[in-house]
């Protein structure tokens, strides 16, 4: 068998050649089939919007003139413009029987890849649509890097990357963070609203050997029925009517790395179903195709409820927990964090004094003991948007007591004056008798949620 017969033909490309010559089209649409490639001829340039729309190429091939006895281009460097206003990334060869030095220039300016006589010889078409081609799929891979950036930082570009605290709460999670980083079991984040789940999701990340690797955060919450599995699996063009182009998932996007899977809590049973079966198989089908694609993540998922209360209730399936929570984190709430709120709070003030360009430097000592007093029901992020808030109000170096506002009652008592387990103990124990025991309504006058509040009980002995 001759070398020859024997080679591999060049990896495929889809083109779209628009000439008003059918001799012309069709006699590149041999020679180029023949390569392998797949060719879309057209006469008319006036359907280059409609096939845009409804597909995707790697060269287009565009005759400069259309019109009978023209030859000043002008026709082929206006479709040339629209075509590169629907995709600039777009590679467009131009071609003319009347082409010069100037013509070719202004071509290239314009964005044209290149630019090629007719009649052209064979080899050189071949050769030129190869290189095209290459110069679309570095695009491609450019595109999809630069998606998987902008993704990410989308997800991360909050003002903190790391948690903050020395409080023994957030000491305990920082020990858990090591013993689990390194591994590649399934962690299963609980806590309340506003307490910092995610960060501490990207900590094990970055702690992990796959930290060089993508971290892809999905907000479970957030997906329809309808769009979940096209946002965690992806899709092929043409699956439903808006897919335009094929898509990876997120299952995709984070192979390799960590997937966070937040808010877990909130997804259905039949969506349940399909995460479990993406999870136990380790590969996913894109919506609109047949192939299953094999995928290698560590899994991250969070939640702020109570899932093995639900699993009890037949809300959330039994063996999903299993799967997901190999390890399980409880972070405290802040206001099981009294100590942490100072380092908290004045790392937010440094952070939004630059941010909003003030010099605010200080937190008055009246101020620091209304934020300890402070319940906190929406954690770190209410914290966070308080000291926001004030820097931009305020017209003093220092925050004072007034430049915080807040929806609940502040706790009468110093922070010094008692113990503060004897505080809560006792704040708890009146909540409760208050409402014959409804730990619903005890929770909400406290400012806690209920799972919150049966911590607290628990801690307490109440």
């Amino acid at each position: 068998m001759s070398t020859e017969s024997t080679r591999q033909p060049e990896k495929q490309g889809k083109i779209l050649m628009i000439d008003d010559d059918e001799d012309v089209l069709l006699a590149a649409k041999m020679l180029l089939k023949k390569q392998n490639h797949h060719v879309i001829i057209e006469k008319n340039p006036n359907k280059i919007p409609f096939l845009l729309n409804n597909d995707t190429y790697d060269v287009i091939l565009l005759d400069m003139n259309f019109s009978k006895d023209i030859t000043s281009g002008k026709e082929g460097f206006y479709w040339l413009e629209k075509i590169l206003e629907k995709d600039p990334t777009a590679v467009v060869i131009l071609i003319t029987a009347f082409g010069d030095v100037e013509m070719a220039v202004r071509a290239l300016k314009q964005g044209a890849t290149d630019f090629i006589l007719k009649p052209w010889q064979n080899e050189k078409l071949i050769a030129t649509i190869s290189t095209a081609i290459r110069l679309k799929q570095s695009y491609n891979e450019v595109d999809k890097l630069r998606k998987a950036k902008e993704m990410l930082e989308e997800q991360i570009g909050k003002p903190f990357g790391e948690i903050i605290g020395e409080s023994s709460a957030i000491k305990e999670v920082f020990s858990m963070i090591d013993k689990v980083a390194r591994t590649d079991a399934n962690i299963l984040i609980l806590g309340e609203n506003g307490t910092g789940k995610e960060l501490i999701a990207r900590a094990i990340h970055q702690r992990s050997l796959r930290k060089d690797n993508s971290f892809v955060s999905v907000d479970m919450g957030a997906i329809t029925e309808t769009l979940f599995e096209s946002e965690l699996f992806g899709h092929k063009k043409g699956a439903f009517t808006d897919a335009r182009e094929d898509r990876p998932g997120r299952f995709e996007l984070a192979n390799g790395g960590t997937l966070f899977l937040d808010e877990i809590g909130n997804l259905s049973m039949a969506l349940q179903s399909k995460l479990l079966s993406a999870l136990q198989s380790r590969q996913v089908t894109r919506v609109g195709s047949n192939q299953a694609i094999p995928v290698d993540i560590r899994l991250i998922c969070a939640t702020n409820m109570p899932l093995h209360q639900m699993v009890e209730a037949g809300t959330f399936r039994q063996d999903l927990l299993y799967r997901i929570n190999t390890v399980e984190i409880k972070v405290p709430p802040l206001s099981d964090r009294v100590e942490d709120i100072a380092l908290l709070a004045q790392h937010y003030l440094e952070y939004y004094s630059r941010k909003y360009h003030k010099q605010v430097t200080t937190i008055s000592s009246n101020a620091m003991d209304k934020l300890k007093r402070y319940a906190w029901p929406g954690n770190i992020r209410e914290l966070q948007h308080a000291i926001e808030r004030a820097v931009i109000m305020t017209d003093s170096p220092s925050l004072q007591e007034s430049d915080f506002l807040f929806s609940r009652p502040v706790s009468s008592l110093s922070a010094e004056t008692l113990n503060l387990d004897e505080v809560e103990k006792a704040a708890i124990t009146k909540a409760l008798n208050l409402h014959s025991g409804n730990i619903s309504k005890a929770a909400d006058e406290l400012g806690l949620t209920r799972a919150s509040l049966y911590r607290r009980m628990e801690k307490y002995g109440l």
